[in-house]
Parts: C-alpha cells; sequence; structure tokens
C-alpha cells in the first residue's frame, strides 16, 4: 500500500481534519494580517492609521518627514524580518518534530543555536584584537556572518557524527548533540570569562534576541534561506507524514528517508542559522507554535507545516510589538516576551498526556 493510501486510512480512522485544517490556516492568515498591521502603527512614536493609509495610498508626501523615515526605516523593514523570522522558526520547529517524531523537538536540536552562540561570541570578544583585521573586511556583518556559519558548521559537524554507512541516526543525532552543545557552552563560557564590559552587555543583548536592527541589508541577507525551507514545505509533507510509521515502514512506501533526513536538516539549519544570525537568540517559537496546532488540526504536515510558518510569523510580530510598548521608549529584549509567553504553554503542554508521551520517545 502506498504512503498516501496508509495515511488516507490512518485519517479516516483517527477523524478527517481537512475542513479544519483549511479553517484553521484561513484564521492564522487573517491573524497575520492584524499582527503585521499592529507591527507598523503601533509603537513608542506617533507613526498612527492615518500615516499608513497615506503612505499605501502613494501620498507619501504628505506625511511628516520624521513620521516617513520611521515608517521605512524602521517599522517596514522591522515587520518584514520579524515575518520572516517568525515564519522560519515556526516551520522549522514542525519539521524537527515530524524528523524526530517527537512534539518536543526544537530546531535546536541539530545544534544551530549553540553553534551560532559560540560564533557569536567569539566575534564580540575577539572581534576588536585578534580577529579586527576580519572584522574590519566585514564590518557591520562580522557578527552575523559568523553566527550563521557556527551554527552551519555546528549542524554539519552533527549530521557527519551521526551518519553511520550512509544512514543518519535520530538518537544519535540527539545524543551528539547533548555532548556538541556541552563542548561549545563551555567555550562560550571561557569566551564571557574573558569578556570586558562591554562585550558582556552585547553578549547579554544579543542572547536575548532582538529585531531592532532591522535593516534592509539583513532582510535580504535572511531571506534566501527562509524562502528555501519555505519552498520546499510540497517537497517534504508527505514523507514526513510516512515517518510517523517509522524509517523502515517509510522506506518501504517508496519515501527516500535519508534524502529527507538530509534536505531537512540542512534546510533547517540553514533558515535558523540565519535568523539567529541576524536577530539573536529566540526562543519557544519554534516549540510552542506547531505543537499547538498539531493538537488543532492534527500530525498532516500537508495542513501543519503551511500552518507553523503563519503562526510563527503572526507570533513573533506581536511579540515585537508588546516588546516596544510595554516599558516604552525603552524596548524588551523579544526573547523575553516569547520566552514569558512560551515557557508556560510548554510546561502545561509537558504535563499533559501527550506532553509525557514525547518524553518517553526522546
Amino acid at each position: 500500500m502506498s504512503a498516501s493510501a496508509v495515511l488516507r486510512v490512518r485519517g479516516r480512522v483517527a477523524g478527517d481534519r481537512s475542513s479544519l485544517g483549511h479553517l484553521v490556516i484561513l484564521a492564522l492568515v487573517l491573524l497575520l494580517a492584524l499582527s503585521i498591521f499592529l507591527s507598523i502603527v503601533i509603537g513608542p512614536t506617533g507613526v498612527g492609521l492615518p500615516d499608513l493609509m497615506a503612505y499605501l495610498g502613494g501620498k507619501s508626501q504628505t506625511l511628516d518627514s520624521q513620521n516617513l523615515i520611521i515608517l521605512e526605516a524602521v517599522r517596514l523593514p522591522r515587520t518584514a524580518m520579524g515575518l520572516l523570522i517568525g515564519a522560519a522558526l515556526g516551520v522549522s520547529g514542525a519539521m524537527m518534530q515530524g524528523l524526530f517524531r517527537n512534539p518536543l523537538a526544537d530546531p535546536g536540536i541539530v545544534g544551530v543555536s549553540s553553534g551560532a552562540a559560540l560564533a557569536a561570541v567569539l566575534a564580540i570578544v575577539l572581534g576588536p584584537t585578534l580577529l579586527s583585521p576580519i572584522a574590519a573586511v566585514f564590518g557591520d556583518l562580522f557578527l552575523p556572518l559568523m553566527a550563521f556559519l557556527g551554527g552551519l558548521g555546528n549542524t554539519f559537524l552533527l549530521y557527519a557524527i551521526a551518519t553511520r554507512d550512509g544512514r543518519t541516526s535520530t538518537t544519535a543525532l540527539i545524543l551528539s548533540g547533548i555532548a556538541i552543545a556541552a563542548l561549545t557552552g563551555a567555550a562560550t563560557g571561557m569566551l564571557i570569562f574573558m569578556a570586558d564590559d562591554r562585550a558582556l552587555r552585547d553578549i547579554t543583548f544579543w542572547s536575548l534576541g532582538s529585531l531592532s536592527g532591522a535593516n534592509v541589508t539583513k532582510i535580504l541577507s535572511i531571506l534566501p534561506f527562509v524562502s528555501f525551507v519555505l519552498l520546499i514545505i510540497p517537497f517534504v509533507a508527505r514523507g514526513l507524514d510516512a515517518l510517523i510509521l517509522g524509517d523502515a515502514a517509510a522506506f518501504h512506501m517508496g519515501v527516500p528517508v535519508q534524502r529527507l533526513k538530509r534536505l531537512t536538516i540542512v534546510a533547517v539549519a540553514a533558515a535558523c542559522g540565519a535568523t539567529v544570525a541576524a536577530a539573536g537568540a529566540i526562543g519557544f517559537v519554534g516549540i510552542v507554535v506547531p505543537h499547538l496546532l498539531r493538537l488543532a488540526i492534527g500530525p498532516s504536515h500537508r495542513f501543519l507545516l503551511p500552518a507553523s510558518a503563519l503562526g510563527g510569523a503572526a507570533l513573533l510580530l506581536l511579540a515585537d510589538t508588546a516588546a516596544r510598548t510595554i516599558a516604552a521608549p525603552a524596548e524588551l529584549p523579544i526573547g523575553i516576551i516569547t520566552a514569558l509567553l512560551g515557557a508556560p504553554v510548554f510546561l502545561m503542554l509537558l504535563l499533559g498526556r501527550n506532553g509525557r508521551q514525547a518524553m518517553e520517545g526522546l
């Protein structure tokens, strides 16, 4: 029996949620539209709905010059980057949970976060001294470039360790990830111990995440990687559905399991590495959003992956709007907001029946 036939049978047994899936995606599209609108018009400065309507209507010449600069140089780039990063984190979390067959899996499980953190701290601490020639060449791109290369390099190292005879073991990937994370954490701690006060402030702010540095250059730098992880959704959804039954069953259904794992891991690593490089470490979006949506619309990745992208983008934009307004004119790191929102939800999910089952699968 083919994979699609098996999944159709499973869907009829468990209850077909296709209609619910379409409805949830439509609701998420509306929520995302509202989130984009709020992200643009809400803030500590005076740019509001009339300014936005005038700008969209081609009447930007009627706007106050300061409001026009804020709209074009701050609000719109920040909203665009938040949309891309949230979508990447949401869909990456859903892919990792499907790949590892565990609803508590996270994009950081493939080593992106720990590798990016080590490389970023290395750039912050040693950039003015030992790495100053390289930092001078790349300028403002030095930190995000280092973080991206660190996350991607760590992922490829884990993948090489976990692959034997052309097959990648998910268990070996998780266990080697724990070991590599411990090593990178120790190295990061050593660099922090060496850091001065300025570097410590930069490290703290970066580790909590922020969209405050959004600009066209950063948006264009992450766009190819985020686009890649979104464009492969139709090509990995069926395979991730088949993996629910296990690697062997998916292989006998005609799914190229090893190619699926390689494509998914590389896409997630590239997208998350780029987002961490651009905005720092932002937690819980990639684990909570797909988990909640899976409870609502079921495990079918045909709906779960696009819904996670929409939900992740909406959540991050709403969190960023809150971060800019709660303590205005000061700005909270967005990682604090996502942690405050995501951690209680994650604990509730963890203490539930599905959470206990997921813990048993780790």
